[in-house]
């Protein structure tokens, strides 16, 4: 039996005259561009140096559709003085398109303000009552950011209480939504059909970001003609996209998204707005050395960490100030309320832990309590299947109904099998790895019973690993400070663009020891002939300790660790496999 804990997938090796094109690279990173579809040199060479994708947001031939029907209500809302809400989602994408949104609209003069609804309370998206009590309120235009799309029978409630609506949206459109929703101002969502926008994969912020552009281009060609054009800098909010983007697992191998990322890093590592350099400051990250890493791990958890458990004005408010002590203190209660998320989450996977010991193999992962927050099931659920490679479902218990995050393994497509259970549920929807539902309580016995049998029929029989896809093989002597510099280029990274997987053969353990608090971590010397050794650390991989030879095959990713002030170039090791295996 394998004493790896995952399956090793290796690139298969492109040929050296080919790689040799590739010029000014090593091979090394002509093989990771290879690999992930840079067939052609140039296009490899655009791919890492490209920082901007130019675009006219006004451009017949590319103009995201709707774009002209949303400027031109705006335009007329901002002229009349009109009440307008910027209506947002709870989570990191859907807050910095809020701010981004209600800060271009009030540089261009007009009568705006945010609003986010409650996790808990009022659910995701639209919600018809908010819209009622918005209309109460003598609001007219409701423009929605990263959410809407769905909401067919919201807007049409929405015009009934009198209020335009201009949908801005990402979320898919597939067969099963019965109709794009009626919104009188605009309906603007690159995956709409008939669009002729070259990008389809923008976050919830990039979309947002498109509007705002194409607004001050029309504002200013018009408003100019009188030296009277709008001063604000669109540049300003580049990190907002920058955060969203990242936070909302928007694809990074896609050129606008890429150069978004780029550019709004660049304004993040300014640290400019009050809040953004509150929130690196509380997540330990220095300005000028944030990088979209920084974003998924540091500033990313603790705006989302406001949705989950309170309240996600609270992130707007930090994002939104413009005063530093105000922001410092937003930034320390954002800290607070991500460490509790983090306690709580461990404390539900602790649990779940002991019950699955008790309960044996089982081919899936289902666990529900009554003292579950509902902004933490899906973490959970993901940290389960992530844990035990299997698919999880973690559930929120309710009086009379309950509700529950989703999140599987690619060999089970979760939704797929919800689908099979559709008459045991009230709703559900979401993707073949993550997914949602809400249940009966009275249902909830032969869910469980039906979903274990589909899992074990379709499970049954494989060998469930997961994968370690490894971009290129190298010698331990190839790996320098240089080629790490070099391997950077390829940032930003991240979803779909992932920091690339390095593997080397036979190579020497010098020593070996346990760290961290109970000892899970792995820390090596590696040996390289006639070059002092280089340290490694394999965090989680500590079970090695005792059955380490001297030789093994190691995957890593090279990073550069920093301690008292000392640099020093480290190898994180990802997986460790017996020489026997290769």
């Amino acid at each position: 039996m394998s004493t790896s804990s995952k399956h090793w997938v290796v690139a298969p090796a492109a040929a050296s005259a080919l790689l040799r094109q590739y010029r000014g690279m090593t091979p090394v990173l002509a093989q990771v561009l290879y690999n992930r579809g840079f067939v052609e040199p140039e296009a490899a060479t655009r791919f890492l140096y490209a920082r901007d994708v130019s675009v006219n947001p006004l451009d017949n031939k590319t103009k995201m559709k709707g774009i002209d029907s949303a400027v031109a209500r705006l335009r007329g809302a901002i002229k009349k003085r009109e009440p307008i809400v910027v209506y947002g989602d709870f989570d990191a994408d859907g807050v910095t398109s809020s701010v981004l949104m209600v800060q271009t609209l009030e540089a261009l003069g007009a009568v705006v303000k945010p609003y986010i609804p409650h996790r808990v309370d009022e659910g995701y998206g639209l919600n018809s009552q908010a819209l009622l009590k918005l209309a109460r309120h003598g609001v007219k235009l409701v423009i929605t950011v990263d959410c809407g799309i769905r909401s067919v029978k919201e807007v049409e409630d929405g015009l009934a209480y009198g209020v335009d609506l201009i949908i801005t949206d990402h979320h898919s459109i597939g067969p099963e939504l019965p109709q794009i929703p009626p919104a009188r101002g605009a309906v603007i969502n690159p995956k709409q059909e008939d669009s002729k926008y070259p990008e389809d994969m923008l976050a919830g912020v990039g979309v947002a970001y498109k509007v705002a552009e194409a607004l001050l281009t029309v504002e200013n060609a018009n408003s100019g003609r009188n030296g009277q054009g709008s001063q604000f800098d669109l540049n300003s909010v580049l990190d907002l996209v920058a955060i969203g983007t990242v936070a909302d697992l928007a694809p990074l191998d896609r050129p606008e998204n890429r150069a978004l990322v780029r550019r709004g890093l660049d304004v993040i590592n300014q640290a400019h707005r009050p809040g953004i350099r509150a929130l690196l400051d509380v997540a330990g990250i220095e300005p000028g050395r944030a990088s979209a890493m920084s974003i998924g791990f540091g500033l990313g958890p603790r705006i989302n960490a406001a949705g989950r458990l309170e309240s996600a004005m609270i992130a707007y408010a930090l994002l939104a100030t413009s005063d530093s002590h105000e922001a410092e203190k937003l930034a320390l209660e954002l800290q607070g309320l991500n460490i509790k998320r983090q306690d709580l989450t461990r404390a539900a996977q602790d649990l779940i832990r002991e019950r699955v010991a008790q309960s044996g193999d089982t081919p899936l992962i289902f666990a529900s309590d009554r003292h579950f927050q509902p902004g933490i099931v899906g973490l959970v659920a993901g940290r389960l299947a992530e844990e035990y490679y299997r698919p999880a479902i973690v559930m929120e218990e309710g009086e009379t109904e309950s509700r529950a995050s989703c999140r599987s393994i690619p060999q089970f497509d979760i939704t797929r099998a919800l689908d099979q259970c559709a008459d045991l549920l009230v709703r559900h929807g979401g993707h073949a790895q993550a997914a949602g539902f809400t249940v009966l309580n009275q249902n909830i016995p032969a869910l469980l019973d039906r979903l274990t049998g589909i899992a074990r029929d379709m499970l049954e029989g494989q060998d469930l690993k997961p994968i370690l896809e490894i971009d290129a093989e190298a010698e331990v002597n190839q790996l320098s400070e240089d080629l790490l510099e070099e391997l950077s280029l390829l940032e930003p990274t991240g979803h779909m663009n992932a920091a690339p997987t390095l593997m080397s053969r036979k190579v020497y353990v010098l020593e070996s020891r346990l760290v961290g608090k109970e000892g899970q971590h792995l820390k090596l010397k590696i040996a390289r002939a006639g070059r002092p050794p280089l340290d490694a650390i394999g965090f989680n991989l500590g079970e090695w300790a005792q059955k380490l030879p001297s030789h093994v095959d190691i995957a890593y990713q090279l990073e550069m660790n920093e301690w008292n002030g000392r640099k020093s170039l480290q190898l994180n090791v990802q997986d460790i496999r017996l020489v026997s295996e290769s």
